[in-house]
């Protein structure tokens, strides 16, 4: 069954408690983290996490668009993630970076911006609960979704099946009614949604036809149908 994932990105940060509470149905709630190096923009932190971490019973997904994940992710398991992803382009140390994530009590993921090729980390896959395929450049919400990544997915999701992996694969970037079948077909089956799903009239709503949509597209796909 297909994951979706809202981004706090566009909720109202004034008002994230509610915005989370608006969206109860989803799987996870994705939270961007951003600190104006590693992408041009700033968003937040530890503290910010730690309160959602209070305010809702939906796990926190946490995407660390950020310089120094290995100094930092695991500062956010301590604030109350379930999931923690930190971008290969980044990180120094992935594998250390994952099992300490892991270590922790949190599920260790791994992003890839849209121009880092999926195959010179294959070996590193065992490693991790999670890859992300960003599906827009990183460091802004609202992008037009970038349709060359579907190959990239396919790909991804062939390396996955190839090793027998439990791996969850996410894409981030333009995930809406109009694209998620496509990433549903190439291979993915967690999806983040930011204005797709706040910009909605009813984002509760617009998570469940997106879950729907997905499932469908799910259902009769090429790697599906061959587990």
């Amino acid at each position: 069954m297909a994951q979706i994932n809202p981004s706090i990105l566009s909720a109202d940060f004034a008002r994230l408690a509610e915005e989370a509470e608006a969206v109860r149905g989803s799987d996870w709630l994705h939270v961007d983290v951003m600190d104006n190096h590693f992408v041009p923009n700033l968003t937040l932190g530890v503290p910010i996490v730690e309160s959602l971490a209070r305010a809702t019973d939906t796990p926190l997904d946490c995407h660390l668009m950020i310089e120094d994940p290995d100094r930092w992710a695991p500062q956010y398991v301590e604030a109350g993630a379930g999931s923690v992803t930190f971008h290969v382009e980044a990180a120094a140390a992935p594998v250390r970076l994952a099992r300490e994530i892991r270590a922790k009590g949190a599920r260790a993921s791994m992003a890839l911006k849209p121009g880092t090729p999926i195959e010179p980390f294959e070996d590193l896959l065992p490693e991790l609960d999670m890859l992300l395929i960003m599906t827009v450049e990183p460091g802004f919400g609202g992008q037009a979704f970038l349709d060359i990544m579907l190959p990239k997915i396919r790909r991804t999701r062939e390396l996955i099946d190839k090793h027998g992996l439990e791996l969850w694969l996410q894409v981030d970037g333009g995930v809406s009614a109009g694209t998620i079948e496509r990433c549903a077909e190439a291979g993915a089956d967690v999806f983040v949604a930011g204005s797709a799903v706040y910009g909605a009239e009813d984002p509760a709503e617009a998570v469940a036809k997106l879950r729907a949509l997905a499932d469908a597209a799910t259902a009769d796909a090429w790697w599906a149908c061959a587990h």
